[in-house]
């Protein structure tokens, strides 16, 4: 975990962090367009609303691009691909767990399709050619990772990343690992919608913000200025 990451959990918690400095400029995080995929869900197969397990650095700035996309009606930041008594943000950062940071998107597919997801998380979300690290943050915690829930959803993935790999849409291989999805376990409260409740965080200035700048350019038909949250959807009907 980086300097910068620990500054601001250690604000939200109001942790005192010392020698914490400099380099707060925006940076342009990196996109790439990209084909949509030629091999999608079956039809049929999304009766009502769906989940994709996603990993692809830290997941702040992934809950925040589909916060903002039409379609999700949630997204949680969690762990996933380790043991739920090791789910814990202090343990997954030894890099010990098997954890990845990760998120679960939950989406209605009579408004968004699986594929397209995915076009947004190799697009925008983040970087799958990077391995073992996105930006910053570097360990097998912040890998690119898509835990799959099922045959359809590792069937699609799989043509996706092959399909990409042959158009060489990206400068070096995909190295986004498919795994069985054994478990999703949700993140600290104060994980939760850290972009959209931090927006001027020196982390999410640099890192993420400018994903869901990406978003809006390249998936407009997609894009919501307002975003779905964890904490809104927590809250009790009236």
């Amino acid at each position: 975990m980086t300097l910068s990451k620990w500054a601001a959990i250690g604000a939200v918690l109001a942790i005192p962090l010392v020698g914490y400095a400099g380099g707060f400029a925006r940076a342009a995080e990196p996109a790439v367009v990209i084909p949509p995929p030629a091999v999608d869900e079956k039809a049929g197969s999304g009766d009502g609303l769906q989940t994709v397990v996603l990993a692809g650095g830290c997941f702040w700035g992934v809950q925040g691009v589909f916060e903002h996309t039409k379609g999700v009606t949630q997204a949680m930041s969690g762990y996933s691909g380790g043991k739920k008594e090791t789910a814990h943000y202090q343990m997954v950062g030894t890099e010990t767990t098997g954890h990845a940071e990760s998120v679960q998107v939950t989406y209605d597919p009579k408004q968004i399709s699986y594929g397209k997801i995915l076009q947004i998380y190799f697009s925008v979300a983040h970087n799958p050619t990077e391995l073992n690290y996105q930006g910053p943050d570097s360990g097998p915690s912040y890998r690119s990772a898509i835990f799959f829930a099922n045959d359809e959803q590792k069937r699609v993935a799989e043509a996706y990343i092959a399909q990409l790999d042959q158009a060489h849409v990206f400068k070096a291989p995909i190295v986004t690992k498919l795994e069985p999805l054994n478990g999703f376990y949700a993140a600290e409260d104060y994980h939760q919608d850290f972009l959209v409740l931090h927006p001027n965080y020196p982390y999410i200035v640099i890192n993420d913000l400018p994903k869901v700048d990406n978003l809006k350019r390249l998936f407009a038909a997609e894009y919501r200025d307002a975003p779905v949250t964890v904490a809104a959807a927590s809250k009790p009907s009236q």
